[in-house]
């Protein structure tokens, strides 16, 4: 009942997140038509948004039917609706055609509510809501099968909290019209307004360009939709999460040691990540799989930690895949930009990924294996059982002796010990990593970030310690970035053999000039003689050194950038 409440919270928030906007204008169309039209439409929704959440990963097995069939007869629905709409005529004879099924009076045929219902039919179907942890769980529990009755009642909680703002958005607009006699005159030009907006709107799903479209705005609004479902995070969300979500038994990652011991800590959950698939023809599933020993890694490609580790999965890939193991890559992203696929397919071409990737950008891989680290490691068997588990960098020779013992099992006959040098754990001493937004920034001392989001003037401090950095000029402090337009520097101190930075570039003309100690640092593929172009957004390597001693940086900086974090070698 806990999860259900704040579901239903969640659910009336939901119509504020980035990825209802491109389905705004068919709840819109509800405005004009019949009285009961909004009724019609909000009853369509909570019944097919609750069914096909709950029973689609069913019927698509059952039927053999893809999920995005589904997704196009709800497209044609809308863009039917939207021609009608156009054209009276063809609405005149809709509604006769629903008022002689349904056997109603002609009085009640004029209401529109049937027409609603299937607009609010076609709607649940491509309704795909930023969702926060509670019908995150709950859709990972339907594509595995294993619902129960909460979750029933957490899915028609949540698509009630979300129906009522509908609703609202339809009444209120309808009201609105009303006040304006002029313009209720015109009611069919409206109508026709509406339908030619459904029909754009139908199309744009259609091309999935809706998708292209949150991207666009959340590159525009980086913060839009930020803190919506942050009420989920709370320590009683959590708990009444954890209770439902566990794996089968009873296993808690969040209390787990970094590296396991080899064992069974059950069935490894299904492949659900949204995709798309890269490096492969098609999408994989865990039946597609069976037989072979699999490394799914959980990545983002600007984090380093993730970054460090592939060269030592390409040779495990390069040694092993000839023997029936297979590694697939789950990108979940951590920061906005990670979510595009131009930028992944770019970065796993740049780091040299030959393995699948699939992008996990809505979190559904991730939460299904009730993941909280970049990088984590998960080796299942040929049974689909989940063996061992490692998180963070390192653990490399126990990694590769788990899976020679895994493809043994399997009856592999591997070679004599392989004696590949994949393990370097010994890092040296480095600074942690630093975030440089508002929601996990450490150790900023110019001043207290108090004024976020706005554009404040910072003078640089003097004495920095060790993970200590100062800001000097006109900054944003963000939600998970600072963001300069024009000129300012940056200073950190930090240990570490290597240096690192996500950027994110606003314009074509921005430039970072980089001081080690007062000095220019020796070249990287990055930056030539002290001077660094971002052009694209990922991680930057700002500079390599031959020991890991306390250094001081300073960054000057002309343009418009966005920085996110520095990690360390």
């Amino acid at each position: 009942m806990v999860l259900a409440f704040f579901a239903f919270l969640s659910g009336i928030v939901t119509i504020l997140s980035p990825c209802i906007l491109p389905v705004l204008p068919i709840v819109l169309s509800g405005t004009v038509g019949g009285k009961r039209k909004p009724a019609g439409i909000v009853t369509g929704f909570i019944f097919s948004f609750s069914l096909f959440t709950l029973t689609l990963s069913a019927l698509v097995q059952t039927l053999s039917i893809s999920a995005e069939a589904l997704r196009i007869v709800a497209v044609v629905i809308i863009i039917t609706f939207g021609i009608i709409l156009m054209i009276p005529r063809l609405q005149l004879a809709l509604e006769v055609l629903l008022s002689k099924v349904a056997r109603t009076k002609s009085s009640a045929k004029r209401e529109g509510f049937f027409g609603g219902v299937m607009t609010g039919f076609s709607l649940g179907l491509v309704w795909t809501p930023c969702v926060g942890p509670i019908m995150a769980s709950i859709i990972t529990l339907a594509v595995s099968q294993q619902l129960d009755g909460g979750a029933v009642i957490i899915v028609a909680a949540y698509s009630l909290g979300t129906a009522l703002p509908m609703f609202a958005i339809m009444a209120g607009g309808r009201k609105l019209l009303n006040r304006f006699p002029k313009i209720t005159e015109r009611t069919k030009d409206i109508q026709r307004f509406f339908g030619s907006v459904m029909i754009a709107a139908g199309l744009m799903i259609g091309f999935g360009a809706d998708r292209s479209f949150q991207t666009f705005i959340l590159d525009v609004f980086p913060n839009y939709g930020t803190g919506l479902t942050r009420f989920e995070q709370g320590e009683l969300v959590q708990k009444a999460l954890n209770d439902r979500n566990g794996m089968s038994d009873g296993f808690d990652w969040t209390n787990a040691p970094q590296s396991a011991r080899v064992s069974n800590y059950g069935k490894a959950p299904k492949l659900i990540a949204e995709g798309p698939w890269l490096n492969t023809g098609q999408p994989f599933s865990m039946e597609d799989l069976e037989g072979k020993v699999v490394l799914l890694d959980f990545w983002t490609y600007s984090c380093i930690n993730c970054v460090r580790t592939i060269p030592h999965l390409r040779e495990l890939y390069d040694t092993y895949e000839k023997y029936g193991f297979e590694i697939i890559a789950v990108h979940s992203p951590e920061f906005p930009f990670e979510r595009n696929v131009g930028n992944v397919s770019k970065a796993i071409e740049e780091l040299n990924i030959t393995w699948p990737v699939v992008l996990d950008n809505d979190f559904s891989q991730w939460n299904a294996y009730d993941n909280r680290y970049w990088p984590a490691q998960f080796f299942i068997d040929g049974n689909g059982e989940i063996r061992y588990f490692h998180f963070g960098e390192g653990g490399y020779e126990e990694g590769e002796q788990v899976i020679r013992t895994l493809l043994k099992e399997n009856g592999a006959e591997l070679e004599t010990e392989n004696d590949t040098k994949t393990s370097s754990d010994t890092m040296g001493q480095r600074t942690a990593e630093i975030y440089l937004g508002y929601s996990r920034s450490k150790n900023f001392i110019s001043g207290k970030i108090d004024e976020i989001d706005v554009l404040t003037s910072f003078e640089k401090e003097e004495d920095l310690e060790e993970g200590e950095w100062t800001l000097d000029g006109r900054w944003i402090i963000r939600n998970d970035f600072i963001e300069i337009d024009g000129d300012g520097e940056l200073e950190l101190r930090f240990e570490g053999k290597d240096l690192f930075i996500v950027i994110e570039p606003r314009d074509d003309k921005s430039v970072v000039t980089v001081e080690i100690d007062g000095n220019k640092p020796q070249d990287t593929p990055d930056v030539t003689d002290g001077v660094l172009t971002p052009g694209s957004s990922r991680l930057y390597h700002l500079a390599s050194f031959d020991d890991s001693d306390e250094k001081f940086l300073k960054l000057k900086i002309s343009g418009h950038l966005r920085l996110f974090t520095f990690t360390f070698g």
